[in-house]
């Protein structure tokens, strides 16, 4: 049983529609800046070990690790079928709605390294995603959850929607903490922002 943590009114949504049919269509885009990919794939192959098993929760059709990265097997999850096809990293993915349903489908300590990139600000049942993550990853194994500050807005929860950067890696980290997790590294890191705005100084 996961252990709450956020209010009811913290999970909710200002689109509280299916999230399935937000993402019906699939949005072969980036949807963070090219410094802040460049660092996550930095990271992954500084924390991932060559021959791991991964899973990448929440993915897309770009998973940002390393090319040069070798892993006994990709697991990809997410909402829209197209894109999943479309991540060549990925040995094989399933659909499944974590907004809905948090068991996810993998044996205990079957999993290596799990990550989360731009995906953990849309759960609304962190805390039962955060204790099936610790069930399937192996001891020794880690968790990567990486966000920037770009969101689609509603679809956040109020929590994520309400709080600044600060509160995003406090709620994490409680989160996570609540579950039985040890407690996370933090790295906040602040990348120039592309074009003009960067140009003068933004974040």
């Amino acid at each position: 049983m996961a252990v709450p943590v956020l209010t009811e009114a913290q999970r909710r949504k200002l689109d509280g529609s299916d999230d399935e049919l937000f993402y019906t269509e699939p949005r072969f885009v980036q949807h963070l800046d090219a410094a802040f990919r460049s660092r996550l794939t930095d990271l992954y192959r500084q924390r991932i070990p060559p021959g791991a098993v991964v899973l990448d929760l929440m993915s897309s059709w770009v998973s940002h690790l390393p090319e040069d990265g070798v892993y006994e097997e990709v697991i990809g999850h997410g909402l829209n079928r197209q894109e999943l096809q479309a991540n060549s990293r990925l040995d094989r993915f399933w659909i499944q709605n974590l907004n809905r349903d948090q068991r996810l489908p993998l044996e205990a300590e079957s999993v290596d390294a799990a990550l989360i990139v731009a995906g953990w600000q849309y759960l609304q049942q962190p805390e039962a995603v955060a204790a099936e993550l610790l069930r399937v990853i192996r001891p020794r194994g880690q968790l990567i959850v990486a966000f920037s500050n770009r969101m689609f807005f509603q679809k956040a929860p109020q929590v994520w929607a309400d709080g600044s950067d600060r509160d995003h890696l406090a709620c994490v980290a409680e989160v996570l903490i609540a579950q039985g997790w040890p407690r996370p590294t933090l790295l906040a890191e602040a990348t120039r922002a592309e074009g003009p705005m960067g140009w003068i100084g933004a974040r």
